[in-house]
């Protein structure tokens, strides 16, 4: 929770010894945005929580509280970086201060920095060494730096892997006869088909919170994984004159958006092709029907059907954000390390009729790339921390000029000219791009340059947002823009299969 009074002894200054201490009119307002902040953040208005605490802060820059309450809004808002940044100034004025180890060890769990975490959580269970949940958060983070140190030792980068999808045995997974679901055509001998029958069917099956037969469902995951795989980094797609493609964002297991989606704008078709722009899973509690659904569709729509990766299409994130755990209690442990692999050949971007570049983060941190760069990109593996690669993935617009540090603590923030600048050199019109919740379900920015696209409304159940696609058609290729409110769904909680420190992370 937010804090609503300090607890420890008078904080001291900044390391810097920049701020004079602060009136008592000062302390008075700054108690006042505070209090206004915490009402926001009760309200799940995070963004203005920001803010509120922002003008906290310079009436009074003193406060480990205010930092520290700041850092918990930016961890709902997914701003990891500034979270930690906050975090770290709330230690720097009061080393005692345990909510500022608390935050920033939440920041850094996130980002999958678990060593940085666990040290944090140490010290921040010296100073409260009897708080449950600091325990529990030790347990978790040990776990995973041991986790990763066994994975390690068990490394070896000079041997050739088994693909994963080379170990399937589809044979031993018998087709019962109890098994009521739908079947595809074929067999194991020649192959299964996936037809428009089998597609409804499956829908409906899902809508009724059933599954398919795990032999199907490797079925469709290895039809999918051969079709990635021969595709390049950066997928051109033609818009032929008069047709329209449909660019959807985040849907972030959130199936019952996605059916709305078909039933606005109709299912995928040869007549009526999508590209959805990654983070398909994890947050949602329904990430293996979504995904599923998409890879089935890529399957039997090939070029018709285009599919991007996101940062939540990678090992980290599925790990904590509950990817992992819903497979692995809705199938198998052996299905997660197919898709991981099925996962590392999604594309990176496509370029809609050699005019408007979809790419699911954004620009990068230095000038002059170009789309034969991206073509370029080895993608088969997991997303690096920094690089071309990692920043297609992870980046976000920012309002002024040049590049900075990302909110994210993962990326660049780029500015109005770098994507101005990358578009002139690319001889290309627009920019889209997802991978942030937006009030309206999108944004555009950067002079008309850029635009965000969000598609998981009420994202996890809790951020109030509209959901929105776009809609481009063949020679003028101007965005037309559809919004959608959430519809209802079971009583299944978002990250219901996440770890319990991300569940509680976002009070789940």
């Amino acid at each position: 929770m937010t804090e609503t009074t300090h607890t420890s002894d008078t904080p001291v200054l900044a390391q810097n010894g920049a701020h004079s201490t602060p009136v008592q009119d000062d302390i008075a307002a700054a108690e006042s945005h505070k209090n206004t902040a915490n009402e926001a953040f009760k309200e799940k208005n995070y963004l203005l929580a920001i803010e509120l605490y922002g003008k906290a802060i310079d009436c009074n820059p003193l406060s480990s509280v205010y930092h520290a309450n700041r850092a918990f809004a930016h961890i709902r808002m997914e701003t990891y970086g500034s979270a930690v940044e906050d975090g770290t100034q709330a230690i720097a004025l009061d080393p005692k201060y345990v909510k500022g180890y608390y935050r920033r060890g939440d920041a850094h769990y996130a980002l999958g920095k678990y060593k940085d975490a666990l040290k944090d959580f140490k010290s921040a269970a010296r100073l409260a060494p009897r708080d449950p949940d600091l325990r529990k958060k030790l347990t978790a983070c040990e776990k995973e730096v041991k986790r990763i140190r066994f994975e390690e030792a068990l490394a070896t980068p000079d041997v050739a892997q088994t693909p994963v999808a080379d170990t399937i045995d589809m044979a031993s997974m018998s087709v019962e006869d109890s098994y009521d679901g739908p079947h595809l055509e074929g067999n194991i001998e020649e192959g299964y088909t996936v037809t428009p029958g089998f597609m409804q069917d499956m829908l409906q099956r899902f809508k009724d919170q059933k599954l398919i037969h795990r032999r199907y469902a490797f079925a469709i995951i290895l039809q999918a994984y051969e079709i990635l795989k021969g595709l390049p980094s950066l997928v051109d797609v033609p818009v032929p004159k008069g047709t329209k493609l449909t660019v959807c964002g985040d849907v972030h297991g959130q199936y019952f958006d996605l059916l709305n989606i078909f039933d606005i704008n109709g299912l995928p078709s040869q007549e009526n092709p999508y590209l959805f722009n990654g983070d398909f899973v994890d947050r949602g509690s329904w990430s293996a029907e979504i995904i599923l659904t998409l890879f089935a569709y890529k399957v039997l729509f090939p070029h018709h059907v285009h599919l991007a990766r996101g940062n939540h299409e990678s090992r980290g994130m599925n790990k904590i954000y509950g990817f992992d755990g819903e497979i692995s209690h809705k199938f198998s442990s052996q299905m997660i390390e197919l898709f991981r692999d099925t996962f590392c050949w999604l594309p990176l971007a496509h370029v809609l009729d050699n005019r408007v570049l979809v790419v699911h983060g954004g620009l990068f941190s230095k000038d002059g790339v170009k789309l034969s760069d991206i073509r370029s990109i080895d993608r088969h593996r997991e997303p690096p921390e920094d690089g071309l690669m990692c920043e297609m993935l992870w980046s976000d617009p920012k309002p002024t000029e040049g590049r900075g540090p990302s909110q994210r603590g993962v990326g660049v923030g780029f500015g109005p000219d770098v994507t101005r600048n990358f578009l002139q050199d690319n001889k290309l019109d627009l920019l889209v791009r997802s991978h942030e919740v937006k009030d309206d379900g999108y944004e555009i920015a950067h002079d008309g340059n850029c635009i965000t696209v969000f598609s998981a409304p009420n994202y996890c159940d809790q951020m109030g947002n509209k959901g929105a696609f776009i809609t481009f058609t063949g020679g003028d290729m101007s965005p037309q823009f559809t919004q959608f409110a959430a519809v209802p769904h079971p009583d299944v909680k978002p990250m219901a299969y996440a770890s319990s420190m991300m569940g509680n992370m976002w009070g789940f």
